[in-house]
This record gives structure tokens, sequence and C-alpha cells, in this order.
């Protein structure tokens, strides 16, 4: 059972409880997301049923790690994963206005498995402190601004 969060390092295991059901199961973290807003965590099928969460759909859920395999608080490698744009070209648009605007940062735009197209700006040595200033500075009309960790 597999589960995607946005910030706790890849292959980390946490153990996530339905706070209605009280059902919980250890999930191993192998993807970011969600990249919904007010969402924590992104479940597989197989978790999602093991929880009673697969036919709501959603659940207020309880998240605690049990195993990481980096620290927390401290490392990783940052990034800020900007919007779900329509359109390639507003995508384009929108990470050359980034680009500019940080002149060190990296900007790529990608397809989303989801369909669409996704930014991300990668900071300076990949500090935590850099993207996350990045993220509370950025807005736009395409959706939220999220601060994901890269590995």
């Amino acid at each position: 059972m597999t589960a995607a969060h946005l910030t706790l390092p890849l292959g980390s295991v946490v153990r996530i409880t339905n706070l209605k059901t009280e059902r919980s199961a250890l999930v191993r973290v192998t993807d970011r997301g969600p990249f919904v807003e007010g969402r924590i965590v992104d479940l597989s099928l197989a978790a999602a049923k093991a929880l009673d969460v697969y036919l709501p759909g959603t659940a207020k859920v309880r998240l605690e790690v049990m195993e990481a395999p980096a620290p927390l608080d401290t490392g990783g490698r940052w990034a800020v994963q900007i919007g779900s744009f329509p359109q390639k070209k507003t995508a384009a648009d929108f990470a050359e206005h980034l680009q500019k605007r940080y002149r060190t940062a990296q900007v790529l735009k990608f397809e989303s498995p989801a369909g669409g197209w996704w930014v991300r700006a990668r900071v300076r040595d990949d500090d935590r402190q850099r993207a996350s200033s990045l993220a509370h500075e950025t807005t736009t009309e395409h959706g939220a601004v999220f601060l994901v960790r890269l590995d």
C-alpha cells in the first residue's frame, strides 16, 4: 500500500488513520501529491480500500510518521510546484515570467499525469527556506502553489 505526500521523504513509512472509522494502515510514500489545496495525502487504491476511504473519496485522517529515510526537519531538496495550466503556452508564459523574476531559479514546465501542464521552480541549492519564500510570493489564477520535497 502506497501514498503520495508533498514533503515527506520518499520511502517514508506512515500510519494513516481514518478519523471517522478509526481504521488504520501502514503505507509507504512513493510519490508526490496531492496537488489539491487542503489535502495532505493521496492513497493508493489498496490503501483507500483498507481505510474505508475508497467509496467516499476523501476523509479526515491522522498521519503519523513511523520511519523516514532522511531527516524530516533538515536537509532535503525542495522546489515549488505551481498551478495546473490548461494549455502548454499558458504554462510556458508563466514559467518565463518566473524565470525573469527569479533569475537564479530553474523553472520547468511539464505535462501533468492528470492532464494539463505544471510549472515547477527549483531554487538555488534546492534550499527549503528559499523554496518556501518563493512559494509564499507566488500566485496564479491557474491553481494552487505547493512546496514539494524532491528527494
